[in-house]
């Protein structure tokens, strides 16, 4: 039974991915500084834990706790098989477990409100309504991506083709018209398990309560107006970005970066990343270092090392275990020196937010999830 003096309780459930669980870290924490929640993070895994996993969430303020749910099994998979997928299914079998925990919270006299889960984890919104919570939506990645998302089971709908094989362009609401084939990649492939599960999420995203992005109004002024936009049936939209770790390491390790940034005319910098999983084989990364030295573009470059087999290799992790600086073209730091900078993903994790933020009109290079601008 829950005790009506209790402090306010938020059940978070990351759907399996470093580029998910950190984000969701920041918004914790601001529940617990800001607001005086207490959390617990509830994990869903298909194995066992990871150093960085671990690390994130051991170094948490004492008001918020975690809980790893048992692995589920999915040896039933293809080898194949898309990374949306195996995330979807994940979530999808640890709903028996997901219900145990939120019946210990319970009996244990924690006000649970809500239930905050991200883009992949909408299949917990039914345990949530059995225990009479209310379930929101946190979406890492940009108001764009989202706006797509909320566009997507009307697109479906009206395209009979591949979306790469539209003759016109998408007109995702509130951002510039894109190709079909520049898209995000489990769109791509609209008979895939992979599109058939985005589909089905984006569906249920009219079932949550509110949808919080990690984005802000100067940065995507059009996705989010367009967002906003009354409509029956849609949950209301709150933008909270940008969710950055301002401890003070990260404040030291990003300081580099800032400073040569600070030198630079202003809106002069191509800001290149491929997220939190994305990596590039060493022929990309040799051809994307050729072409920024070639362009004599001012650049800040997020590099980590090469993957030539898989391009989500550092999905479940967050650093490259290799220096990166090793597999890049012999003299390019020294040729590119002052009009480019070239940070590893383990030194600029969290201050390539702050650079966004800090300067919202940077030139951005990004991956499939991340890669368009809005108006």
């Amino acid at each position: 039974m829950a005790q009506t003096d209790a402090p306010a309780h938020v059940a978070i459930l990351p759907s399996p991915g470093m580029g998910h669980l950190i984000p969701l870290v920041e918004l914790a924490k601001r529940l617990v500084h800001q607001h005086n929640f207490s959390i617990t993070f509830v994990i869903p895994t298909d194995g066992s834990t990871s150093k960085a996993q671990r690390s994130v969430l051991g170094s948490l303020p004492s008001a918020i706790h975690s809980v790893f749910l048992p692995p589920v099994n999915l040896s039933d998979l293809p080898e194949d098989v898309k990374i949306e997928t195996t995330i979807s299914l994940t979530v999808a079998r640890s709903l028996p477990s997901l219900r145990d925990v939120f019946r210990s919270l319970v009996d244990g006299g924690a006000r649970v409100v809500a239930l905050v889960v991200d883009l992949f984890g909408t299949d917990a919104f039914d345990v949530a309504r059995e225990f009479n919570v209310s379930p929101y939506i946190f979406f890492p990645s940009t108001a764009m991506a989202l706006s797509l998302f909320f566009y997507l089971p009307k697109l479906d709908e009206m395209v009979s083709c591949e979306y790469r094989e539209m003759q016109e362009p998408v007109k995702i609401p509130g951002c510039l018209p894109i190709h079909g084939g520049e898209l995000l990649d489990p769109t791509q492939d609209r008979k895939n398990d992979a599109y058939k599960w985005l589909l089905y999420h984006t569906k249920r995203y009219r079932l949550a309560e509110g949808v919080m992005v990690n984005s802000f109004m100067d940065l995507e002024k059009g996705a989010l107006k367009a967002l906003q936009e009354v409509e029956p049936g849609k949950p209301t939209v709150y933008p909270v970005g940008p969710l950055v770790n301002m401890d003070s390491r990260a404040a030291v390790e990003g300081s580099e970066c800032l400073k040569w940034l600070d030198d630079q005319p202003h809106g002069s910098v191509l800001f290149v990343s491929f997220g939190s999983g994305g990596t590039l084989s060493l022929d990309q990364i040799t051809e994307l270092a050729l072409g920024l030295e070639m362009s004599e573009q001012r650049f800040l470059w997020v590099v980590r090392s090469p993957n030539d087999e898989v391009s989500n290799a550092t999905f479940f992790s967050v650093d490259s275990h290799k220096d990166p600086f090793d597999f890049l073209p012999k003299g390019f730091s020294d040729r590119t020196k002052g009009r480019g900078l070239a940070v590893p993903m383990k030194d600029l994790k969290e201050a390539a937010a702050r650079v966004l933020s800090e300067d919202g009109s940077l030139s951005e290079v990004a991956h499939r999830w991340n890669n368009q601008k809005c108006t």
